[in-house]
């Protein structure tokens, strides 16, 4: 009878929640690699435009201000972006890895009882083997004393017969 493990229902049904919560962490990730990249673009555009400031009609200046300043408000924003994002991540990876710890108990569960019925299946082997074994001695030593009585037997039919009897 090949090995059953009763909470193997249990055990999927973890391993399928933790493989969903990958995904999240995934999508997580790559919310924090967008808004991270949303920064990169934003700062670029912020020093085109102290490069641009640099060579710009003097005329021109209080709208690179304001361009400016909207832009460190916008990297601002974009920073609490991807702070919020982050700790989404954070949040997310400490749930996968609670689900993690959970497969792995059960897991390690599963590989014990594997191992206890591995054994209680050679002990019953063994049991069974003992078992023939006892039968085939038994059954030995009864050929060999009716054998022996056979033996016995015609011996003495042999004495009675030499005696005349």
């Amino acid at each position: 009878m090949p090995f059953r493990y009763r909470l193997q229902k249990v055990l999927d049904f973890r391993i399928r929640k933790k493989e969903e919560q990958l995904l999240v962490v995934q999508k997580a990730q790559q919310a924090v690699y967008i808004a991270e990249e949303n920064i990169k673009k934003n700062n670029a555009e912020i020093q085109s435009t102290k490069d641009g400031m640099k060579r710009a009609d003097p005329m021109m200046f209080e709208t690179y201000d304001k361009y400016l300043n909207h832009l460190w408000e916008r990297a601002e924003e974009l920073e609490q972006i991807r702070i919020e994002a982050q700790k989404q991540l954070d949040i997310e990876k400490e749930k996968l890895v609670k689900l993690e710890q959970a497969v792995k108990v059960l897991e390690k569960h599963k590989e014990r009882h594997r191992e206890i019925y591995i054994e209680e299946e050679k002990a019953a082997e063994l049991k069974q083997y003992s078992e023939l074994g006892v039968v085939r001695y038994f059954r030995q030593s009864q050929e060999k004393l009716e054998q022996e009585e056979n033996e016995l037997m015609a011996e003495l039919q042999k004495i009675e017969g030499e005696n005349g009897y």
